[in-house]
């Protein structure tokens, strides 16, 4: 069983979006990076969300970067874990990471995307007031373990929840 450690978010006051995953798996973790391993979808679906073809290619930083200025923030339910490998299933003795403290510091924030289920069920578990306060959506995990969505479905569902139904562009 191996300790997991969260990164910290990737946020700042123009941040109207906040997407949470879970907790970063193995090659995130030893990359320092969210969405690290080469598999996972989620850089190519934010680069067509955000126009930005290229964005799967392009140095982590500037990946955040772009994120931000498309009003797109970056966390982990998840602050603390025991997990053997990159499963959510595995994961054991979680610690939530403190979204009272930050949401009152981002205050633009104005609507929450799960990336995947266990992110959904951590946060509902440790935070289901502010399920109630927040505009959510529980959106298809970009996990290479979620196959039964094409990069093409992903963003259907991602595109519509986040700018067809709320208009956030």
């Amino acid at each position: 069983m191996h300790n997991c450690k969260s990164f910290l978010p990737s946020i700042n006051n123009n941040s109207k979006i906040l997407i949470l995953g879970s907790m970063p798996g193995v090659k995130s973790l030893e990359h320092q990076q969210y969405y690290a391993h080469p598999h996972n979808r989620f850089w190519k679906l934010m680069g067509l969300l955000c126009k930005h073809n290229n964005l799967y290619y392009i140095g982590y930083e500037t990946k955040l970067k772009i994120l931000l200025e498309h009003n797109l923030a970056l966390w982990d339910v998840l602050k603390y874990c025991e997990r053997e490998g990159s499963m959510d299933s595995d994961i054991k003795n979680e610690i939530p990471n403190d979204f009272i403290k930050l949401l009152k510091k981002y205050n633009n924030i104005k609507m929450i995307c799960f990336n995947g289920n266990k992110a959904y069920i951590a946060f509902k578990k440790y935070f289901p007031e502010l399920l109630c306060e927040y505009k959510h959506y529980k959106l298809p995990s970009t996990s290479p373990a979620n196959a039964r969505f094409t990069l093409e479905n992903l963003y259907q569902v991602w595109n519509t929840a986040i700018y067809i139904d709320n208009n956030l562009k």
